[in-house]
C-alpha cells in the first residue's frame, strides 16, 4: 500500500533536485510525461508542474489522474488537436497575466506526434518564452533498442495515412528511402501496416516495439517480410500501441543535394498529380515543400525530355 506521505515526499525530492533553477513567469513549459511507466517521470517535470499556475493538457481524463498521483491539484485547460488554436488564446491570456503554464500531452513529449506545436508557435509569436522539459519519448526509446548499425540518424514519420491510395503510396515512398524511419501505428491497423511493409521491402530489418515501458513490453527485430507471421502467431501481439523502426539500407547511401528525395518524388508522381505528390512527399520526408516542388518540376521536365528524345529516335 502506498504511504499517505508519498506525494509530499516526492514533491520534496523534486524541489531538492530541481528547485535551484530559475522558472520565469509568463512562460510556457512543454513537459514530457511517461509513455507508460510512471517511474519515468523526471523530478524536474514534477517540480515544474508543481510550480505551474495551470496545466494545459491533451485530455483531462489522462492528466488529472497523473497530477493526483503526484499530489498536485491544478486548473486544467483542455487543448487538443480539435481546439488547439482556439485554446491557445486562453493560454496566452494567462501568460499575459504573469502565470506559468505547463503543457502536457497524453503520454511522451508534446508536439512530436501529439498536439502542442501550434500552441508553442502562438506563444513564441506573441513574444513569450517557451521552455522544454524533456523526458520520455517513444520514438527515441524505440531507436535506442533497435540496434540499427547501418542507419545514420533517423527520420520520424509517425502515423502513415490511414487508408486508401495515399496509404499504399506511403508504403512505396518509405521503401524508397535509405535512412532509418520511425513509424507509429494503432493496434487496429498494425496488421495492415506490417502487410504493406512486407510487400514493399520484405528483406529490410524491422524492429517492432509494443507497449514500451509497460508490463507487457515487447521488442523484436525481424525482416519486414516475416513481420505479419510474427504478429499472427499470438493474438496478444496485436494489443497495445506500436512504435516501429524500419532499419536503414546498407547498400544504398543517402543522397545529398537536390536529388535526395528523387525516389520518393518519382514514386508519388507516377500515381498522383504533381501538387498532391509534393504535398505527400513533404509529409513523408519533412523536406521543405518549396524545394520539393522545384525538384518535382525538374523531374517532370526530365521525363518529358526523355519521352521527346525517344520519339525522335
Amino acid at each position: 500500500m502506498d504511504s499517505p506521505n508519498r506525494p509530499s515526499l516526492l514533491l520534496q525530492a523534486a524541489e531538492a533536485a530541481a528547485g535551484t533553477q530559475q522558472y520565469p513567469a509568463s512562460t510556457l513549459y512543454v513537459v514530457a510525461t511517461p509513455i507508460g511507466n510512471l517511474a519515468d517521470m523526471s523530478l524536474r517535470a514534477i517540480h515544474v508542474l508543481a510550480r505551474a499556475d495551470a496545466v494545459a493538457c491533451e485530455d483531462t481524463r489522462h492528466s488529472s489522474p497523473l497530477l493526483r498521483h503526484l499530489g498536485l491539484d491544478k486548473p486544467l485547460i483542455p487543448l487538443h488537436e480539435h481546439n488547439e488554436r482556439e485554446a491557445a488564446a486562453g493560454v496566452l491570456a494567462r501568460l499575459a497575466a504573469g502565470e506559468r503554464v505547463a503543457y502536457v500531452s497524453d503520454a511522451g513529449t508534446p508536439a512530436v506526434s501529439d498536439p502542442g506545436a501550434a500552441l508553442v508557435a502562438a506563444c513564441q509569436a506573441a513574444g513569450y518564452r517557451t521552455v522544454p522539459v524533456p523526458g520520455a519519448s517513444s520514438a527515441l526509446a524505440a531507436v535506442c533498442v533497435a540496434g540499427d548499425t547501418v542507419g545514420r540518424g533517423f527520420a520520424f514519420i509517425g502515423f502513415l495515412p490511414p487508408k486508401g491510395n495515399e496509404r499504399s503510396l506511403a508504403f512505396k515512398a518509405a521503401a524508397a528511402r535509405s535512412e532509418t524511419l520511425v513509424l507509429f501505428e494503432a493496434p487496429h491497423r498494425i496488421d495492415s501496416l506490417l502487410a504493406g511493409l512486407a510487400e514493399v521491402c520484405p528483406d529490410r530489418k524491422l524492429t517492432l516495439c509494443r507497449e514500451l515501458t509497460k508490463q507487457f513490453e515487447t521488442v523484436v527485430t525481424v525482416p519486414a517480410g516475416d513481420a505479419p507471421a510474427w504478429l499472427a502467431a499470438d493474438p496478444n501481439r496485436s494489443r497495445g500501441e506500436f512504435v516501429l523502426v524500419l532499419h536503414g539500407l546498407a547498400a544504398q547511401a543517402a543522397d545529398d543535394g537536390a536529388g535526395a528525395h528523387d525516389a520518393v518524388l518519382r514514386t508519388l508522381m507516377a500515381a498522383l498529380p504533381l501538387k498532391q505528390a509534393v504535398s505527400l512527399a513533404a509529409e513523408l520526408t519533412a523536406a521543405p515543400r518549396n524545394a520539393l516542388y522545384a525538384r518535382a518540376l525538374a523531374l517532370k521536365q526530365e521525363g518529358q525530355g526523355q519521352e521527346g528524345q525517344g520519339e525522335a529516335d
